[in-house]
């Protein structure tokens, strides 16, 4: 239909600005190293293979023989050679590229300087004029030189750039790449040689880039989610798309407030969501002095906390659970933050309530409701302690318990979807590490065809695959047992998630790493984002696909290195077109289902977000003080209530994500009744073993306790978590639509728990459709 819809003025006006104007692409890094240049040159060389007349305008020297090959074939338009404090530099000739009229122009390093008498100041400048000429520009940029990130890397790391790029860059590109490299290869580099940075410059430090690394993937993941936003608006989609977390705390002007505020804070940190607050008053309505004051100590609060806050007219209290669900749908909220009902029993059948009118209304969102504690038992927040009963390791303990061990060195390239490139990459770090005189084998090589992947297999030799026979066919799968026999120091092994074929030792690949890295080989595997765990069910969101094979994620946080292989939507569709990912006759179902650049651009932001809160366990394990999203403040514990239907598993994920990042412990509880009827006794205790295992595989721990009937349930869930000290209940959304009369059987669990655990955090989490 949008293709028949009439054009706004604006559109027109915008696409003809765009005509004849070059496309920019820009290349992002976390400093100096990663590779930005290498990947310039790639793009640069693949262009000059279609027959697109490609040029280099500008070129950082490199001693890596990789990036010198690349050159070679490129014609150059050589730059104007000048001296700066005794250095050497180089700006662009412009003027010789415009009379060279190529189509695509490699200009390195965007945040250049010109010399002093120069008709531009800046390379930016020039890039603006080559692209105003028609003709195209790849470019590159380290992320601690762009307006907005510039402040917050010089104060975690020290680190100033010479020339900042000006917040509109990223805004001008057609495409944005994040080129990622672990801090652990880049030293790797410094230490070879292969990259030549002053020792003694804070940017060669693990800690600061870890930190500039978050940057880049959180300023990359914040493009892409706009971008989505963007899009899914054209498409005429409501309702948050899951990738990212938005709070929304709805306040009133009353001393509460500012704690809703305080809580939104923290839970928006930790799972590094953007905040917003709202509150709606009646215009017609006069404030007190005292409404006043809090009204204006919850602005500075909100200005304090980067938070965006909004005072919006309320038509009638009734009104307010609409205007409420109206606006997080309409803002993509993905939490409403707010304060547990005050009212007594009597008082809400004669007002209604406002947090039941609004859990029954929403879709879509979940409802996470603030307990008033401060009578309770004192301060909400507490000292940091260490934990050390059940629940999910930490990194250091994980780190701790390894140190003194024989166990491999264990890397993982993460990517959005399948011909990203993570097979291409490993290989090539795989010929690289085998240059150096390691022995590096092929464990398990998964092309699937790809004629650019099977060439970058070079000289690497391969581990033969064991034969299974599997109901009259021969499969092969990989020799676990010949790779521990032949003990080599590196072994390649693609598509971590596969599952066995049937009549294996062990059932997942995963789990034949995990042999090879104790008997002290190292690994480097590949993965998709799809392919996480407790990812599952947000990818079955945003796809409609559900994914059968999963990695738990306590193997990805087990790995040493984590690093993406990042590659812009509309690239990876036009490989798909070219038959480079599937073969041809795939294609078009592909494009029209997995492949939709709206699933594409989802999955790459959520692969970028998901690296990046990776990037910051890990500083936070290194008890560093410059983690981006802050010190945890306060001792959690989680509990997850479950029965035995579909989502229950959702919410055992959302509960192991939630405690991960809050390191908290957590519990699964499930209240069995006895009256249950026995001819679905045996699915149902299937069920719960299938439950238990999931929730021992992400690091919880499983409990069921017994009740006669199902009026018992709520308050034997508000009594152990009241024994544990719980500080967080999750519950699901119930299943019937919401009532507040009725029998307590169909009002449900989550009606009990907003009445009866006021004392406690409730977070409820809604149904997916």
């Amino acid at each position: 239909m949008d293709t028949y819809r009439r054009k706004t003025p604006e559109e027109i006006l915008a696409a003809i600005q765009k005509q004849g104007r070059g496309r920019l692409h820009i290349l992002i890094g976390a400093a100096s190293g990663t590779g930005k240049t290498y990947h310039m040159l790639l793009e640069g060389r693949s262009l000059s293979e279609q027959g697109v007349h490609v040029v280099i305008g500008s070129m950082t020297a490199s001693d890596r023989v990789e990036t010198s090959q690349l050159m070679n074939g490129l014609d150059r338009v050589p730059g104007i050679i000048w001296s700066r404090g005794g250095t050497e530099t180089e700006d662009l000739d412009v003027e010789a590229i415009l009379c060279c009229r190529p189509e695509w122009v490699l200009v390195d390093e965007l945040a250049h300087r010109n010399r002093p008498d120069a008709a531009a100041r800046t390379r930016l400048e020039e890039v603006e004029r080559l692209l105003e000429h028609g003709i195209s520009v790849v470019t590159t940029v380290n992320v601690y030189e762009l307006e907005g990130v510039q402040h917050t890397a010089s104060q975690l790391t020290g680190i100033k750039a010479a020339e900042v790029l000006p917040g509109h860059v990223l805004e001008m590109a057609d495409e944005v790449r994040l080129v990622d490299v672990t801090p652990e290869k880049l030293l790797s580099r410094v230490e070879q040689h292969k990259l030549r940075v002053d020792q003694h410059s804070s940017v060669v430090k693990e800690g600061n880039l870890s930190v500039l690394r978050e940057l880049a993937l959180r300023l990359v993941a914040e493009g892409v989610g706009e971008s989505l936003i963007k899009l899914r608006e054209e498409q005429g989609y409501t309702g948050p798309s899951r990738t990212g977390e938005r709070i929304l705390v709805s306040v009133q002007y009353h001393f509460n407030g500012s704690i809703y505020i305080r809580r939104g804070q923290q839970i928006a940190r930790r799972l590094n969501g953007d905040l917003r607050i709202v509150t709606f008053v009646d215009p017609d309505r006069k404030r007190t002095k005292e409404e006043e004051a809090f009204r204006k100590a919850m602005i500075q609060l909100a200005d304090k906390v980067g938070a965006k806050f909004e005072e919006l007219p309320l038509r009638s209290r009734r009104m307010l659970p609409d205007q409420l669900v109206d606006y997080a749908l309409r803002n993509g909220v993905t939490r409403i933050v707010m304060g547990h009902s005050k009212q007594s029993f009597l008082q809400e059948l004669r007002q209604g309530s406002v947090v039941k009118e609004v859990l029954r209304k929403i879709r879509h969102v979940d409802l996470f409701l603030v307990a008033d504690r401060a009578d309770h038992d004192g301060e909400r927040i507490l000292p940091t302690k260490s934990l050390n009963t059940a629940g999910s390791s930490s990194l250091v303990e994980i780190k701790e318990r390894h140190d003194n061990s024989i166990r491999g060195h264990f890397k993982v390239y993460i990517g959005a979807a399948p011909g990203v490139g993570k097979t291409y990459t490993m290989l090539r770090e795989g010929n690289e590490l085998r240059h150096s005189g390691l022995d590096v084998r092929i464990g398990l090589l998964e092309t699937h065809g790809r004629q650019e992947t099977e060439a970058q297999t070079g000289q690497l030799p391969f581990i033969e695959r064991k034969r299974i026979a599997y109901r009259g066919t021969e499969l092969t799968e990989m020799d676990t047992e010949a790779i521990l026999r032949e003990a080599p120091d590196v072994v390649l092994v693609d598509e971590l998630a596969h599952t066995n074929v049937p009549g294996s030792r062990l059932r997942k690949r995963y789990e034949d790493v995990l042999e090879i890295l104790e008997a002290g080989i190292s690994v480097i595997s590949t993965m998709n984002v799809q392919h996480l765990e407790s990812l599952n069910d947000t990818v079955e969101h945003i796809t409609g696909v559900k994914v059968r094979e999963t990695v738990p994620d306590s193997i990805l946080h087990l790995a040493d290195e984590v690093q993406i292989v990042d590659v812009a939507p509309r690239a990876l569709r036009k490989r798909m077109r070219e038959g480079k990912i599937y073969a041809l006759e795939k294609v078009d179902q592909a494009l029209q289902h997995f492949f939709k650049e709206a699933n594409l651009i989802a999955l790459r932001e959520l692969a970028l977000r998901e690296l990046a809160d990776d990037v910051d366990e890990r500083l936070e394990a290194w008890e560093r003080n410059h983690s981006l999203r802050g010190p945890w403040r306060r001792e959690e514990v989680i509990h997850v209530c479950v029965d035995a239907h579909e989502e229950a598993a959702r919410l055992i994920r959302r509960g192991f994500r939630i405690a991960h990042r809050l390191k908290a412990v957590w519990y699964v509880n499930h209240v069995q009744v006895t009256d249950r009827d026995t001819s679905l006794h045996k699915e149902y205790e299937h069920r719960l073993e299938q439950l238990k295992l999931m929730t021992e595989r992400l690091g919880g721990v499983f409990r069921i306790v017994q009740a006669d009937d199902q009026s018992e349930v709520p308050e034997l869930l508000i009594q152990l978590a009241n024994q544990d000290k719980a500080t967080q209940i999750i519950a699901g959304q119930s299943r019937h639509r919401y009532r507040l009369m009725g029998s307590s059987r169909r009002r449900g669990v989550a009606h009990h728990l907003v009445r009866n655990a006021r004392h406690i955090d409730l977070l409820i989490v809604a149904k997916d459709m």
